[in-house]
C-alpha cells in the first residue's frame, strides 16, 4: 500500500489487471489521471440502479452491488443527469434502454452540439455523435450519452476557444479507431474544454471523445490510491475485474 500511494503521488502508478494501466501525467501544464483499457480484454460496464430499482450513486455501492469473487477496478461517473439522478440523454444498460437519444440543442454543456454517445459492446467501444447514432441505431450493450464531444474524427469541437477562462476540473472518455482501445480521463486541475480536448487528440492520440461531466467528476482507481467521494451520482462507468486477478 506504501509503495502504492508513493507511485501514485509520483504519477507512475501501473496495473496489468485486465490489460489495464492507470497513470497520472502532466499536460501543458496541468495534471492528469487516466485509466486505459484494452475493449476485448476488459469487462466494461455502466450501472445506474441496484435489482430494486434504486439508484447506487456511489462506487462504494456499484462495488457491493457485484457477486463474491468480483471487485470494482475502476469506476467513474459516466454521464450528466437530473436531479433525482436520471440520465439527461441515451441511456442502455445490459441491452436494456431506460433514456432515449436526446438529438436536440439545448442548454448547458450537454446541449451544445455535437453531443455524444459511448456504445460499448463486448469487443469494441465507440464515441459516435449523437444525430449520426439516431441514424444508424448501432446495438450496443451499454450507452450513455453527454455532451459536447472534445474531439470528432481528429477534429476539437468547433465551439472550444483555446484562451476561453471556464476553468473546471472535467472527465472524459476516448476511444480509438479499432474500437479495441478506451481511456478514461479526469482533470486534477482545472481546465478549460479546448486543453481537456487536447488531451485526447494530442497526447493519447484518440480520434473521437466525449465530456462526461465537470465540477461533479469523480474517479476510483485503486491504483493511484483514489476513491473520490461526494453527492451521489447518476450514471456510472466501470471495469469488473476477478479478485484473484487483483491479488485479493
Amino acid at each position: 500500500m506504501i509503495k502504492s500511494a508513493l507511485l501514485a503521488f509520483l504519477g507512475f502508478a501501473a496495473v496489468t489487471a485486465a490489460n489495464a494501466s492507470c497513470r497520472s501525467f502532466d499536460f501543458d501544464g496541468a495534471r492528469f489521471s487516466a485509466c486505459e483499457y484494452s475493449v476485448p480484454d476488459a469487462d466494461l460496464r455502466l450501472w445506474l440502479r441496484n435489482d430494486e430499482g434504486e439508484v447506487l450513486g456511489s462506487f462504494t455501492r456499484v462495488e457491493d452491488s457485484l457477486p463474491a469473487g468480483q471487485t470494482l477496478g475502476f469506476a467513474m461517473n459516466a454521464g450528466m443527469f437530473h436531479e433525482d439522478r436520471r440520465p439527461v440523454g441515451l441511456y442502455i444498460e445490459n441491452g436494456d434502454q431506460e433514456m432515449r437519444v436526446i438529438t436536440s440543442e439545448g442548454p448547458g454543456n450537454f446541449g451544445l452540439l455535437p453531443n455524444g454517445v459511448l456504445c460499448v459492446n463486448d469487443d469494441s467501444a465507440e464515441v459516435i455523435e449523437s444525430r449520426l447514432y439516431a441514424q444508424t441505431l448501432p446495438d450496443c450493450r451499454f450507452a450513455t450519452q453527454s455532451g459536447p464531444m472534445l474531439v470528432i474524427d481528429g477534429a476539437l469541437h468547433p465551439r472550444f476557444l483555446e484562451g476561453s477562462a471556464s476553468l473546471n476540473f472535467r472527465n472524459g472518455v476516448g476511444v480509438d479507431e479499432t474500437g479495441s482501445r478506451l481511456v478514461a480521463v479526469i482533470s486534477d486541475d482545472a481546465v478549460n474544454f479546448h486543453h481537456f480536448a487536447r488531451v485526447f487528440r494530442d497526447h493519447l492520440q484518440l480520434p473521437n471523445a466525449l465530456f462526461l461531466d465537470g465540477r461533479v467528476s469523480r474517479l476510483y482507481a485503486p491504483e493511484l490510491g483514489r476513491s473520490d467521494f461526494g453527492f451521489p451520482m447518476g450514471p456510472i462507468l466501470g471495469v469488473v475485474v476477478d479478485e484473484d486477478a487483483t491479488g485479493g
